[in-house]
């Protein structure tokens, strides 16, 4: 009897080959709900929740986060994949896959007699060896556009239609380097993702600006603005109660006249310095002028400005109105007292526009963004939420490019180049004893990404993973898999990239997980809950 039945007699324990089928029943389970959304050609993934909302997605990522897992190790390797989105943005369903054949390959020898320890011994030194592989094969060059689209592209068509990818693509890339500053670290948060319930997904567009989700209150103020100065400013233009409960007496209505006056000059008096700028700077030219406040605008401030000619802006959010002084120039205004022309920013269009009864205002045509729009377009929910998804990663994929200096070819040849690294002699010399089983089965693990990749785009994966070692042992030219052709072709001369942070990630996090499972002999349901009742 187990010595936890002793202390707990109502504890679940599994034993030895059983605790070791049980972890690898549960990660092959869930390889295979994630292998046919692999690659461009992946498969779609509908998932219905308890109030029957449906989200349609291939981001494993999104399916990880959104499926309810109840095996304790199929939840233990989605919470790994999903950190590693986290950390780099995408290889999610690349983890699973990786670690459900890892283990797959290791059981194979492991029911023959031979120990985990040792299987993942081999592990180890495979893994040491596929990452001096990874540094052999990355391309490190100067990342020109070219190069940043190859790799927004490649990230892209694994997420959505290739039509979708192809527009998402462009947008990213020109929305990274718009922002992006020599020698200062880029921050995705200036790029700012509106949605807009409104024409389909391939309406999306990059907005070189800032596109606020709400209007001027005013009826009567201005629609449109040319040439426009803008004031960031965060100042209460309304109507204010004292903060302590203070109690005033009057006498006469003449003299509570004076008060109701009084109370209204300390507001009207904010606002006329505004409307004293405007005139300064814009008298005598076709120039407009803009107010964005972060505080609210009362309707008789709303009033006096627009009669000024003024458009005005209240309760803007206050992460927009960091991006509006990026985006515009001039500086965020805290008092009215020391209003100058040099706090004053510039955008060559500002507009309104009136979707049903939602409004917003665009920023546009300004001359330096360091922050910009991607304005998402789309039919219905769904449709919005899976481009919102899809930009995220490709952003990231453009970043992890950017940051790494280097990028690795994609279409699975990474894969095949460690797997013909660790079976070729020069390396298996050097291992002594069983361990090299190890090796191998590390080494016939990896080929699960060309042969996944093979057999979602409709070919026989054997017949295409042999095609691709024969190519690569013949040439030494990095080969993948042609997803059109089911064929051998170049990464390199067709622009397929990956990411090589995303690779380092996946071998690192794989394999510590793979050993971790493997050398599980005992589980036990024994916590604090299987002792009530």
């Amino acid at each position: 009897m187990s010595a936890v039945k002793a202390l707990n007699p109502k504890a679940e324990v599994t034993k030895a080959a059983q605790a070791l089928q049980l972890n690898i029943t549960a990660a092959r389970g869930l390889q295979e709900v994630m292998r046919t959304n692999l690659g461009p050609k992946g498969t779609m993934k509908m998932l219905v929740s308890g109030a029957g909302d449906i989200k349609l997605t291939k981001d494993g990522n999104v399916l990880l986060h959104e499926m309810q897992i109840q095996h304790p190790t199929a939840s233990l390797i989605a919470r790994v994949s999903t950190a590693q989105d986290d950390i780099t943005g995408d290889g999610t369903t690349s983890n699973v896959l990786i670690i459900g054949e890892l283990l797959k390959q290791a059981d194979l020898y492991i029911s023959e007699g031979l120990h985990p320890s040792i299987v993942t011994e081999g592990f180890d030194l495979a893994k040491e060896r596929a990452l001096k592989v990874l540094e052999e094969v990355k391309v490190s060059h100067e990342l020109e556009r070219d190069t940043l689209v190859n790799v927004a592209r490649t990230s892209l068509r694994t997420k959505v239609g290739s039509h979708i990818a192809d527009l998402l693509t462009e947008i990213i890339v020109d929305a990274v380097l718009t922002i992006k500053r020599p020698d200062t670290p880029l921050d995705l948060h200036m790029v700012e993702i509106m949605e807009m319930k409104h024409k389909t997904e391939l309406d999306t567009r990059l907005v070189r600006g800032l596109v606020l989700d709400h209007g001027a209150r005013h009826p009567d103020m201005v629609k449109k603005v040319d040439n426009a100065f803008v004031l960031t400013c965060n100042v209460s233009l309304e109507y204010e109660k004292s903060e302590v409960n203070a109690g005033i007496y009057y006498a006469t209505a003449e003299e509570r006249e004076r008060m109701v006056k009084a109370e209204r000059a300390f507001t009207d008096e904010k606002v006329q310095k505004i409307i004293a700028l405007k005139k300064r700077v814009c008298e005598g030219t076709d120039r407009g002028f803009v107010v964005a406040n972060q505080k609210g605008i009362d309707p008789i401030s709303l009033d006096m400005l627009a009669k000024s000619g003024i458009f005005a802006v209240r309760r803007a959010k206050r992460r927009n109105m960091e991006r509006l002084t990026l985006c515009c120039g001039g500086g965020a205004m805290n008092s009215v007292d020391d209003l100058t022309p040099d706090c004053l920013g510039f955008a060559g269009l500002v507009y309104e526009h009136t979707l049903g009864e939602n409004k917003y205002t665009f920023i546009e045509e300004v001359k330096d963004p360091q922050s910009v729009t991607i304005l998402i377009k789309g039919p219905n929910k769904h449709s919005i939420v899976q481009v919102k998804d899809a930009i995220h990663d490709g952003l990231r994929a453009v970043k992890n490019a950017i940051d790494d200096g280097c990028v690795v070819p994609g279409a699975g040849a990474f894969e095949v180049a460690v797997h013909n690294s660790l079976l070729s002699p020069a390396f298996l010399k050097n291992i002594k004893g069983r361990a090299r089983l190890g090796v191998q089965a590390y080494a016939e693990a990896m080929m699960i990404i060309p042969k996944v990749l093979a057999q979602n785009s409709g070919f026989d994966p054997q017949e295409v993973t042999v095609k691709l070692q024969e190519e690569f042992a013949a040439s030494r030219q990095l080969v993948g898999v042609d997803v059109s052709t089911g064929e051998v072709l170049i990464p390199a001369n067709e622009g397929i990239w990956d990411n090589y942070c995303v690779k380092k990630q996946l071998l690192h996090s794989c394999t510590v997980i793979a050993r971790s499972l493997l050398l599980v002999d005992e589980v036990m349901k024994a916590g604090m809950s299987s002792l009530k009742g």
